[in-house]
C-alpha cells in the first residue's frame, strides 16, 4: 500500500515538473498553467519548512 501511494506522489510531482515547463516555453494551455503554479507554490511551502538539526542524530560536526 505504502509503495501504491509513493508511486502516486511521484507521478504528480513528476507530472507537476512537466507542466513547469511547459508554462515557461510559453505555449501551455490554462490547466497546465495552474498546475504550474501550484507545483511552484508547493515547493515553495515546503522549502520554508523548518528543517530538524542533523547534529540530534549523532553526526559530527568536527
Amino acid at each position: 500500500m505504502a509503495v501504491l501511494v509513493l508511486s502516486l506522489v511521484v507521478l504528480l510531482v513528476l507530472g507537476g515538473c512537466a507542466c513547469v515547463y511547459w508554462t515557461a516555453r510559453g505555449d501551455a494551455p490554462r490547466w497546465a498553467r495552474v498546475v504550474s503554479r501550484v507545483t511552484l507554490l508547493g515547493s515553495e511551502a515546503a522549502r520554508s519548512l523548518p528543517r530538524s538539526s542533523a547534529s540530534g542524530r549523532g553526526a559530527s560536526d568536527e
